[in-house]
């Protein structure tokens, strides 16, 4: 089976009503990101990161997958699909596809504010005082800006098996999420989904102007085509 490798961003959950990371104002849901996502942050003032992604919590269990989720989830039927995702939702697990790295963390997951490997699952509000066994501060399993993508490897070694790469809702302008494109190899097919393309069609890359429903539905029928 062919090995399509598809990285994600914000842009492929925002029709189902996930924001993107920050507006024109460069402010995330009316905060300024380096008061919620920075280590920084977090010390200066847990009480409010700690609400700041319960809210998030609370709004994702609010919103569905939409058809760019299950028309990936629908591809492993035919391929071997890895999904290498920059959001913290779970809309790809939710609409089937079954091999997601989240790059930046899960917002369904927290971890001690010690030990980044002691992880949980955590579906509710987490508050001041929720502690991990050795009795640290639980914060949220999410990497901020200033700390190590521990994921970057293994998202490394998928994209140096790729036959086919989809890139949807991302400007690949943010590293290292973006150096993952330059590890898929050469010649590989490319296909390049955003309303708002900062890059051209050429050789091997076709560049799709579309929301990612509409242009998960003409990638589906190019690489049925080409199958």
């Amino acid at each position: 089976m062919k090995h399509i490798v598809v990285l994600t961003g914000a842009g492929m959950s925002a029709e189902s009503g996930i924001k993107t990371f920050r507006d024109a104002d460069g402010l995330w849901e009316g905060h300024d990101v380096m008061e919620v996502a920075t280590p920084e942050g977090f010390a200066a003032n847990p009480e409010l990161v700690l609400d700041f992604y319960n809210q998030r919590r609370r709004q994702l269990r609010e919103v569905s997958p939409n058809a760019a989720h299950y028309n990936l989830a629908e591809l492993e039927t035919d391929f071997k699909v890895s999904i290498i995702t920059q959001n913290v939702d779970d809309l790809h697990e939710r609409a089937g596809s079954t091999n997601v790295i989240h790059l930046h963390g899960e917002l369904l997951k927290v971890r001690s504010s010690i030990d980044e490997w002691d992880i949980q699952d955590w579906k509710t509000d987490l508050i001041l005082g929720d502690c991990c066994k050795k009795g640290h501060q639980l914060r949220p399993h999410i990497v901020w800006f200033g700390e190590d993508v521990p994921m970057i490897p293994k998202a490394i070694d998928i994209c140096e098996t790729a036959d086919v790469l989809i890139i949807i809702g991302t400007s690949m302008q943010v590293y290292p999420a973006a150096s993952l494109m330059h590890y898929v190899p050469l010649h590989t097919p490319t296909y390049f989904i955003d309303p708002k393309p900062n890059i051209d069609s050429k050789h091997n890359l076709t560049v799709i102007a579309e929301t990612a429903t509409i242009g998960m539905k003409k990638v589906v029928g190019l690489l049925k085509a080409n199958k």
